[in-house]
Formats: structure tokens, C-alpha cells, sequence
């Protein structure tokens, strides 16, 4: 366990994220001293290894943060004035602390945060120059060279992508279909095993179209830039109620702006022609096909029904169909996946010669059946490392593609990254807009989330649904009105 005392409550949670980012196997326990009232929400502690003992004392005191750790004190002075210069300046101080206990550099610094390339993107939109960006990243998250060339050519494509969006009268839509054929070992997300939850399918629907109806009357001089079916898994629905869902989005939303329409496909064993012929007929120009490994052993360890064959048939099959752009997504750091394991799925991923690629390192959520039962997979090789990403970033450049969108996760095996790559002219615009914030997403379903961005994308507000199917069946007025109050709230009707 490591434990870090604090004299004064404050930057709990950026502390946790940096000394976990050091310690991945290890509990971190944020404790106060006496009259130090918590303000942050740290994350509880979970202990996946057997523990070291590791005491960082925190100390701040006029204009002053003293670290004292393993009979070493180093301090730094701070201006109280500037929270977010006085953050990352005790963000260094623990990194420089924690590498000199460890031996070890992190690749993203100090940075913890999900969306690293959000500071560099900002830059650049304000006509930073590139040199300026990339000291600024060095000097104050103390990023590796390799990982601010990658944010670089990630930010300079998202700026050329963004160029074409309406930030103030447009907005992007998110449906979620939280219905899966099982669900997966490292999967978080709400979703649920569809033959549990069939029966309720139907209401579901009729609540989506409720949700539907709510945006044609609220917002109907607002342009639709781009659709998302996510989940879950959106084919899990049966042909007749993927025509059934389309057709109502087509009838309560102008999509005459539309500039891409993505539907997750991404079970091979939830795909059948008739299903991909629908979506072609109503103008999906977007899928996925998600084989996480290519690996049988692996698919059935982490709870993917389908074989290997079926991830061939379900690619050909799309392309048949007349789908141009098809993504597929790789987990690396899967358990018991060895270089080797990775480099051959990556291979015969290759071979299928995809548009997208998107590039994910393991992350253990804390509610997915991985973390709840660890003991069941501890003893599990779960490895990610550079050469396992430098042999993905190799592959995407041998299919012409290049990186495009980027984020991460807490607990990512590797404290690296996910990247989307792409053939150019097939990038996924909506991919680059939930990730950078840049345009209102509204969201529909249950367990999504409406994001909406003011003041030229300086504040994001939210506003949530519940995550349980039925609560949110039996709770849907209440999830639209929620909707309505923050729309009036942000002034956006």
C-alpha cells in the first residue's frame, strides 16, 4: 500500500492518479491529518498485488509544498493565487520523487487526465506555435518526445477535421443500446446480456423514441453534424428493430447536415446480413467489427461468444454489403497474451485491410467482472509495453493510416494510451468531437450522458440518464425533463 498523508485537503484526486500511475498493482490510501476535511473525491483503495509500504508525507504551508518521502524532504515554492500552476507544479515534485524511488519514467509525465491532446489542441486553435506547444508539454507535464510527436499529429489532423464542424448551432448525437450477447470480462459500460433483458427491449425502444421526439421539439433549428449508435452492442437488435429505430431518427431529425452516421456492430456474433443491409439502407456509412484479439483462447477467457472464422465472415460480409469504411478495434494487454499473441492478431487484422484501427491498452474498471473477481485472473500475464505499441503503430502504417484521435484510461496496462488510426478520408469524426469537447453532444439511452459545450468550449456541462434499463424505462419523463432544465439552463432552446 502506498499512503499519502495530507495537512490540508486538496489536488486528492490528480495525487491518487500520479502515484497510481507509478504504483498500477498497488493500493493508494489518501489519509489527513487531524482537521484536514476531504474536498476531492479520491477513489477507494483495491489491493491487486501484495503490498509494499510506502508513506509520502504532503505538506503545504505559505507559499510552500513539502514533500517528504523515504527520510528525503524536498519543497517547492507556489503561488496560492494560481491553482492550476500550483497543481502541476506539485504533480513534478511527486514525479520527480516517485522516479528517483522507482527508476522508472512515465511516457505522459504528470499527466493523468483522459484527454492529453486537449491541452496541445487549444494551443494550436489559438495559432500557438508547434515549438512553443511542444515546450509547454515538456516543461510542465515533463511528456516524453516519443508522446508529444504522437499528440502533435494527432492534434494537427483534429484541427483540420474540426475546421468543417458548427460549434454553435450544431450538435452531435449519441443513442445508446446497452444490450450485449454476453458481456465482456473488462467491459464497464452499462450493458446487459440480451437474453435477460428481451422482453424489455420493445420499451426500451419506445423510450428512445420519446427521447427522440423531445430533441424534434426542442431543438429543431439546431444542425445534426454527426450520429453515434454505441453501447453495448447496437446490432444486438434484431433487423426489424434497428428499421424500426432508424426510421423514427429519420423521422423526428432534419439530417440533411449530416457528416457521419456510425453504428457499433462491433459482436461478430451479432451480425447478420439482413441487419447490415438495413443499416446501408438508411445511410449508416460507419461500422465497426471488433475483434479485441484474434487469439481463440483469449476470446473465450474474457467472454466473446464468437470465433475467429466469425470475425472474417462478419468483415467480408460488411464489405459485400457495400460498407467502405470499417473500423476495428485490438485490446492489448488482454490476460495471458503474450508479444508474440498480439503481433500475430495484429497480423491477421492486417490482412483484412480495415479504414480504421483503434488501438486500445487494457484498462481494469473497477466495476467490470475482471476487477470485481481479480483473484479468478491475477495470476494472468496482463502486459502492455512500448514494443506492444510500437508493433500496432507499425501495422497501422503498413495499412496507410495514421493517428488521428487519442485518449486514455485510468489503470491502462502500460500507463500508455488508445489510438485511433485511419486511412485519410476515413477518419471518425464523432471520435475527435467526444474527445475534445468541442460541440454539444446530446445523448439519448440509458446510462449516456449530454455534454454540453458553452462558451466556445470553455465550459462542458452534463446531464445524465440512469444506467439501469429498467429504472430508465420506468423513469423516462423524468430523464427528458432533465434534458429540458439544463437546455433552458445554458439558454441552447
Amino acid at each position: 500500500m502506498v499512503i499519502v498523508r495530507l495537512n490540508e485537503a486538496n489536488f486528492e484526486y490528480d495525487i491518487y492518479g500520479l502515484v497510481k500511475s507509478f504504483f498500477p498493482t498497488q493500493s493508494v490510501e489518501i489519509q489527513y491529518e487531524e482537521g484536514a476535511e476531504p474536498k476531492d473525491s479520491a477513489p477507494k483503495p483495491h489491493e491487486i498485488e501484495e503490498p509494499i509500504t510506502l508513506v509520502m508525507n504532503v505538506h503545504y504551508e505559505n507559499g510552500r509544498i513539502g514533500l517528504s518521502m523515504s527520510g528525503k524532504t524536498t519543497e517547492v515554492e507556489v503561488d496560492d493565487s494560481n491553482r492550476k500552476d500550483t497543481k502541476n507544479r506539485l504533480k513534478r515534485l511527486i514525479y520527480q520523487a516517485l522516479q528517483e524511488y522507482t527508476g522508472r519514467e512515465l511516457p505522459w509525465g504528470t499527466l493523468t487526465g483522459i484527454r492529453p491532446t486537449k491541452i496541445a489542441l487549444t494551443q494550436l486553435l489559438e495559432e500557438v506555435p508547434e515549438e512553443e506547444i511542444r515546450s509547454y508539454m515538456k516543461e510542465t507535464y515533463l511528456t516524453s518526445e516519443e508522446k508529444i510527436d504522437l499528440s502533435m499529429k494527432v492534434v494537427t489532423k483534429e484541427k483540420e477535421m474540426l475546421s468543417k464542424v458548427d460549434y454553435q448551432d450544431g450538435y452531435s448525437l449519441y443513442i445508446g443500446i446497452p444490450f450485449c450477447p454476453s458481456t465482456c470480462l473488462y467491459c464497464s459500460f452499462p450493458s446487459y446480456a440480451l437474453a435477460s433483458y428481451n422482453g424489455q427491449v420493445e420499451r426500451y425502444l419506445q423510450c428512445l423514441e420519446k427521447e427522440l421526439q423531445f430533441l424534434h421539439d426542442s431543438i429543431p433549428e439546431k444542425k445534426l453534424t454527426t450520429i453515434y449508435f454505441g453501447g453495448g452492442t447496437p446490432t444486438s437488435l434484431s433487423a426489424e428493430q434497428l428499421d424500426w429505430l432508424l426510421s423514427k431518427v429519420e423521422e423526428y431529425l432534419d439530417l440533411s447536415h449530416l457528416l457521419e452516421y456510425t453504428v457499433e456492430a462491433g459482436r461478430p456474433d451479432s451480425i447478420t446480413r439482413d441487419k447490415l443491409e438495413v443499416l446501408k439502407a438508411h445511410g449508416v456509412d460507419r461500422i465497426s467489427i471488433n475483434p479485441q484479439t484474434m487469439k481463440q483462447e483469449t476470446l473465450k477467457l474474457i467472454g466473446r461468444h464468437h470465433t475467429v472464422e466469425s470475425i472474417y465472415d462478419a468483415y467480408q460480409m460488411a464489405r459485400e454489403v457495400g460498407f467502405e469504411t470499417i473500423n476495428m478495434d485490438m485490446i492489448l494487454g488482454l490476460p495471458g497474451e503474450s508479444l508474440e499473441d498480439v503481433e500475430h492478431s495484429l497480423k491477421e487484422v492486417a490482412k483484412l485491410e480495415p479504414d480504421n484501427l483503434t488501438v486500445h491498452s487494457l484498462a481494469i474498471k473497477h466495476s467490470s467482472r475482471l476487477n470485481i473477481e481479480w483473484d479468478k485472473y491475477r495470476n494472468y500475464v496482463m502486459e502492455n509495453s512500448d514494443s506492444h505499441m510500437h508493433a500496432a503503430y507499425e501495422v497501422a502504417k503498413e495499412l496507410g493510416m495514421k493517428p488521428y484521435y487519442l485518449y486514455r484510461q485510468k489503470n491502462m496496462a502500460g500507463n500508455l494510451e488508445n489510438v485511433g488510426f485511419s486511412v485519410p478520408g476515413h477518419e471518425g469524426l464523432y471520435n475527435v468531437l467526444i474527445m475534445e469537447e468541442k460541440q454539444t453532444i446530446m445523448a439519448l439511452g440509458a446510462g449516456s450522458a449530454c455534454k454540453y459545450v458553452t462558451d466556445g468550449g470553455k465550459t462542458v456541462t452534463r446531464s445524465e440518464n440512469v444506467k439501469d434499463v429498467t429504472n430508465y424505462i420506468e423513469r423516462i419523463d423524468e430523464m427528458i425533463e432533465r434534458k429540458r432544465n439544463k437546455l433552458e439552463e445554458i439558454a441552447w432552446l
